[in-house]
């Protein structure tokens, strides 16, 4: 279970919309459903949980690009919604790599493997680590993402399970974020 919703922000204040992402494929689709919710260009934060294992914050302001930030991109790599957020800039991998999320299912494993299997075995017996080791454990992105709205990078990166209403709290939203919910 997931819940998206976009924050924009408008002279008069927030104004927060729930949002399907079942059509949004790339970042780029989904920087283009965040321009539409703030026609002025103002600032829009699109947020996203998927059953309090991670949470996901792109930011939108005006024509720049989107800046990102994941809590945890191991957790997010094993869902639809996360792989969306997890590009190769974030992970810091170039373009030109084989896109290791690609091989994955929404489990996390490779296909056909087994979810117990870690990894392949080398012919010394040896374990090596499979495509999941290229996604790293913990936050991805810029944790400074909502510095200047309030939210600090440290308080951002402590965020856990409801993370998303406290940082509606901070902007002043929690209100019309809890009317989409």
């Amino acid at each position: 279970m997931y819940f998206a919703a976009l924050l924009a922000r408008t002279e008069d204040g927030w104004e927060a919309s729930d949002t399907e992402l079942d059509d949004v494929e790339t970042l780029s689709d989904l920087a283009d459903l965040a321009r539409e919710a703030s026609p002025d260009e103002d600032t829009v934060l699109v947020l996203i949980e998927q059953e309090d294992s991670w949470f996901g914050v792109v930011r939108i302001d005006g024509e720049e690009d989107p800046r990102i930030f994941v809590s945890d991109a191991s957790a997010a790599a094993r869902s639809s919604y996360g792989e969306i957020l997890l590009t190769d800039e974030l992970l810091g991998r170039d373009p030109g790599d084989a896109d290791d999320l690609d091989v994955l299912d929404l489990d996390g494993t490779e296909d056909g493997d087994d979810e117990n299997d870690d990894g392949d075995e080398d012919d010394d017996g040896v374990e090596s680590a499979g495509p999941v080791e290229a996604v790293p454990h913990g936050p991805v992105g810029d944790a400074g993402i909502l510095d200047d709205l309030g939210v600090g990078e440290k308080e951002l990166r402590s965020l856990s399970s409801d993370a998303l209403t406290e940082i509606a709290e901070s902007l002043g939203a929690s209100e019309v974020l809890e009317t989409v919910r």
